[in-house]
């Protein structure tokens, strides 16, 4: 089945009906091999707030998605798809066993709402990413934008 523009529209932020099935099911498949999906809520220490000398601690969500390669060409092609997130060289230290260099490598990274697009494509393609995606889904499907419900979880399974 098809994407359904309407359903699945985040305010106008995103526009879904863009990305063919078989690219999700691709990228889905990128997140299971090589990605990784973190959802996490902990104690953070941060800057105070009005120039006040210090820190504070706060108990802060964490949300991103990574993939790590170093197939350069793969990661660009995934960051035209997707239309979010960002394309970064990732520092690589040391040598290999035997004193060659490792590589070079990309990081492709989406966070918070960013990583919750991505999720809405590729959850019904995922499998070994699964519980972390249906995290993130569940922690946004109550959250409120501008226009009421940024999406609901329900219908959305249903049309899947």
């Amino acid at each position: 089945m098809g994407l359904t523009p309407q359903l699945l529209c985040l305010d106008g932020l995103y526009n879904m009906s863009m990305i063919a099935e078989t690219d999700a099911a691709y990228i889905a498949g990128l997140f299971d091999g090589e990605g990784s999906i973190h959802f996490k809520r902990g104690i953070e220490k941060k800057k105070r707030h009005n120039g006040k000398p210090g820190y504070r601690l706060s108990n802060s969500m964490r949300i991103n998605m990574e993939i790590t390669m170093t197939d350069e060409s793969v990661l660009i092609w995934v960051h035209e798809i997707l239309g979010c997130g960002t394309l970064r060289p990732k520092k690589v230290k040391g040598r290999r066993k035997d004193g060659t260099k490792y590589l070079p490598q990309w990081k492709w990274r989406a966070t918070f709402r960013d990583a919750y697009y991505v999720c809405l494509l590729i959850w019904p393609f995922a499998h070994v990413k699964l519980n972390k995606i249906n995290q993130i889904m569940e922690y946004y499907a109550d959250k409120k934008i501008k226009n009421g419900n940024i999406i609901n979880l329900e219908e959305y399974r249903n049309v899947r």
